[in-house]
């Protein structure tokens, strides 16, 4: 139902019965809402209000008490009728801005801090999946003499270091050694992770004995990186602030939530599933997983250029601050997008 076929006092009624619950955590009155909202009309028209949204299964009766609670669709319809854009409070618009003001070259790095920053600004849970190590470029190589041993560093280009030690070959003198480092840097040079790993063992087939060993750690090397490099890890922050909002949930339900966000598969299937626009908004029944946990999601993806490279998303209870949230979780979700594109440039 739209908002002009429900007509705007009722869009207003919805509006303040999801704020107040949202706020308190109780269920919530027609006295309540004629006290906060200035509509102008009695609390007999807006309890008339009230039983007409729990008609069209926007709100629901708990028990005996005289209030109402939002449903699942009574949020949806909430967000829907958000304005685009949003706004955040000063506090968070500050502490974002903060966070991406420092000097940050490690984009794996930055969506540590960030998870912990949206949970510091939100206080709920936090997630992000960093970009797959598949996808990243290598941006260079380097074979560094360290006694009777070889470092061998591999730096991609979206900050992701990687290194390992190896036996110096005996048969491999200063000259031979520097021309081996430019072979295998130019074989490898703007190639993704896979790639890079790829043309290394090609390499290796062909190569001396000497070389192959070198050829062989480096694909050893590229491997690590890209087993590691976020094609199956979801990095979590603030799961205590769950805790804190167990008054709007049940106890169980917490603790499915808790077990979920353990299972870094679980949650990285949901985040794939959900994310598929520039803010997306999953409330309970929308998805077998949230619908289980009585939780909501609120995800963004984030870009290098015009590639999709990550997300980041925020996971609290259907009793969300939606407005909150969603603005935050969009400007850093720009941000992000802002960084990976000036790391990958």
């Amino acid at each position: 139902m739209s908002e002009r076929e429900m007509g705007t006092r009722k869009v207003e009624v919805l509006r303040a019965v999801v704020e107040e619950f949202v706020r308190t955590g109780e269920p919530v009155g027609s006295e309540t809402i004629a006290e906060r909202t200035g509509l102008g009309v009695s609390s007999a028209t807006i309890r008339n209000e009230l039983a007409a949204l729990e008609e069209l299964g926007y709100l629901s009766h708990p028990h005996t008490s005289a209030g109402r609670i939002p449903t699942d669709a009574g949020y949806r319809k909430f967000v829907d009728a958000l304005p685009p854009g949003g706004r955040m409070r000063d506090t968070q618009r500050r502490a974002i801005a903060g966070f991406f003001a420092e000097t940050m070259l490690d984009l794996e790095d930055v969506l540590k801090g960030t998870t912990q920053l949206l949970s510091r600004v939100t206080q709920y849970a936090s997630v992000a999946v960093p970009p797959s190590g598949s996808s990243e470029l290598v941006a260079r190589t380097e074979l560094i003499e360290l006694g009777s041993g070889l470092l061998l560093l591999v730096v991609g280009q979206r900050g992701q270091v990687d290194k390992v030690m190896i036996d110096r070959p005996d048969e491999l003198d200063a000259e031979a050694l520097a021309a081996l480092e430019r072979s295998l840097a130019d074989r490898v040079k703007d190639k993704t992770i896979s790639e890079a790993r790829a043309e290394t063992l090609k390499a290796a087939a062909g190569a001396s004995e000497a070389e192959r060993r070198i050829f062989a750690a480096a694909a050893d090397v590229f491997g690590d990186m890209q087993a590691g490099g976020g094609s199956h890890h979801v990095l979590i922050g603030g799961v205590a602030n769950l805790a804190d909002e167990a008054a709007h949930w049940r106890r169980e339900t917490v603790r499915r939530l808790f077990e979920a966000l353990e299972h870094e598969s679980e949650m990285l299937e949901l985040l794939r599933d959900v994310t598929t626009e520039d803010l997306s908004v999953t409330i309970g029944a929308e998805h077998p997983h949230t619908g289980d946990w009585e939780a909501s999601i609120v995800s963004a993806p984030f870009r290098a250029g015009s590639t999709e490279i990550g997300a980041v998303g925020v996971v609290g209870p259907t009793a969300m601050d939606y407005v909150g949230v969603m603005a935050s979780v969009r400007a850093v979700a720009r941000r992000l997008s802002e960084l990976a594109t000036e790391l990958d440039a």
